[in-house]
């Protein structure tokens, strides 16, 4: 049975596959990272941890997953030739579309502009998910950077992840939409661990205090468990960094976010793959295939 016929399968509802797809891709560790709103600074926290898990020697792959309007090329000053949607559509190799960024990680750029992205069947998720399979003994983890809100792409990359971090800002805002973010993966794909970073703080107590609220009520309403990551303090070197078009891990080492970033990364670096049947990519597989997601 080819490839085609697997992912047809697959998306039939019959398996196929998914157990060898499991312990291939096992030793690979897939944190998404993900919020409820935008504007609170993830796709410039996933580019720098990526960096910060580089420089500590990981091989790291970063996947742009707001997929029709990507831009973490534009933030590392990159200009790719092909992005996803040549993949998809048969046009490039995954190989071919990945492109070496800064410190040597590895990303697979979106597009930008192109609605179609933002609505992708059940094959064309199974298509990236299974050629990012075969990249396995080439990277030690793959950080993917969904887009904003809940829509079906969002929660499916979230589900195929080991770690599901969830990014939000002080604002009441960015704090309520975290929730509902939390609660609509855990109430329709059964999710019931998560990890919060809090970022744009004043202070670390900050980051805390709206860790402390959030787990909080996800605990009390939800019966959720959410950890506490860390935190990444407000730093005008932030947007300097943008305006240059690189991460300010590597443009100001020296910064206050660009010390949370190091810390954030070893903090992920610690982490281990899920091997219990209810996590990673298995699940992913069983739950992304039978609820049709």
């Amino acid at each position: 049975m080819d490839q085609a016929d697997t992912l047809r399968k697959m998306a039939q509802g019959q398996g196929g596959g998914s157990e060898e797809l499991r312990d291939n891709f096992g030793n690979v560790m897939v944190v998404s990272v993900t919020s409820g709103k935008g504007g609170v600074g993830k796709t410039n926290t996933v580019a720098n941890i990526a960096i910060g898990l580089a420089h500590m020697g990981r091989r790291v792959l970063l996947l742009d997953a707001d997929l029709g309007l990507g831009n973490l090329d534009i933030l590392l000053g990159l200009a790719p030739k092909y992005n996803i949607g040549h993949f998809l559509r048969g046009e490039k190799t995954l190989t071919e579309v990945l492109i070496k960024g800064p410190a040597g990680i590895w990303i697979l750029p979106a597009t930008s502009g192109l609605s179609e992205l933002t609505d992708l069947s059940v094959e064309e998720r199974l298509t990236i998910s299974a050629h990012i399979e075969e990249l396995g003994d080439k990277i030690d983890i793959m950080l993917i950077d969904t887009a904003a809100g809940i829509s079906d792409n969002v929660l499916f990359f979230n589900m195929a992840a080991h770690e599901i971090i969830v990014v939000a800002s002080p604002e009441p805002t960015s704090i309520t939409d975290a929730y509902a973010l939390i609660k609509v993966m855990h109430r329709k794909y059964g999710e019931r661990s998560f990890r919060l970073l809090v970022n744009s703080v004043k202070s670390r107590n900050e980051g805390l205090d709206v860790y402390r609220k959030l787990s909080l009520v996800a605990a009390k309403f939800l019966n959720v468990s959410v950890d506490y990551l860390g935190c990444v303090l407000y730093d005008e070197n932030l947007p300097n960094s943008v305006i240059q078009q690189r991460a300010v891990i590597e443009a100001f080492p020296s910064s206050a976010a660009s010390i949370c970033y190091r810390e954030l990364a070893k903090e992920l670096s610690q982490l281990q793959p899920c091997t219990d049947v209810n996590g990673g990519l298995q699940f992913f597989w069983r739950k992304m295939v039978g609820n049709g997601i």
